[in-house]
């Protein structure tokens, strides 16, 4: 992984202040993608601190052990999400440690996972019903090949994707295939879309989807934080139109 370390966003496994009761964490590279080329993607993971020091964990990075001090001295792992079926990864790790946060995975991660989901859990989808209503809302949007849970979190307008948008920046790229493959794929900054082929799997959900997008702009959203690539600090509303022309035409 040393060798894709430029794509990263240093210093990783560490807390960075995004906003009042908002936190990242920039994680490893990951590779994934078809067999050749796979593709190496940056990492990132969300913290919201909600009424008395509960912590809202996601889309976990690895739990090393300077991290983990850092997210106690901050508060207490109540709920450990899965938002996507591929990004669950960590999320055994993170069980372990706090074994009284409640877990909540996106459908079919228990699929993908192959036995790494052994333990109980709560399935994200539904829209509301969740002990986080007050302060985060919650948007399951369903495609053929996954169900992707959106969040809003109200006090901050602050929207937190997982893979609907990634925006791979051409400096971080260090070979011309990567920089046409995220061209190519429409996840190039400042361009940064859905992933051309995860539109293909919504081709038949265009009006949900369509519903969806609409409901995160009323919103109003301030900032975007996404999984992988460079995230949006301001004008989330706008973002979200420019991503999703697309579906919204």
């Amino acid at each position: 992984m040393k060798r894709h370390a430029h794509i990263t966003y240093p210093p990783l496994n560490t807390l960075k202040a995004v906003c009042e009761n908002v936190w990242v964490v920039d994680g490893p590279v990951i590779r994934f993608g078809m067999p050749w080329p796979k593709m190496p993607f940056p990492t990132r993971m969300t913290v919201i601190r909600l009424g008395k020091g509960e912590l809202f964990i996601h889309s976990p990075t690895p739990l090393v052990p300077s991290l983990k001090a850092e997210i106690e001295a901050i508060g207490r792992p109540r709920w450990i999400i899965g938002p996507n079926r591929i990004h669950y990864w960590w999320v055994p790790d993170w069980r372990n440690a706090f074994a009284d946060a409640d877990i909540y995975l996106a459908p079919r991660i228990e699929e993908q996972s192959k036995g790494r989901i052994d333990f109980r859990y709560t399935l994200l989808d539904r829209d509301g019903g969740y002990p986080w209503d007050k302060d985060i809302a919650t948007l399951p949007v369903t495609g053929d090949f996954m169900t992707e849970v959106e969040f809003f979190h109200r006090p901050s307008r602050t929207l937190v994707l997982t893979d609907f948008i990634e925006n791979f920046e051409p400096r971080k790229l260090d070979s011309f295939l990567m920089r046409w493959l995220t061209w190519f794929g429409g996840v190039q900054d400042p361009d940064g879309q859905m992933p051309r082929d995860m539109r293909l799997t919504f081709s038949k959900q265009k009006p949900q989807l369509r519903a969806a997008i609409e409901t995160m702009i009323t919103w109003q959203p301030e900032r975007i934080i996404l999984a992988h690539g460079r995230w949006y600090d301001r004008n989330g509303a706008n973002e979200l139109r420019r991503a999703f022309r697309w579906v919204l035409k």
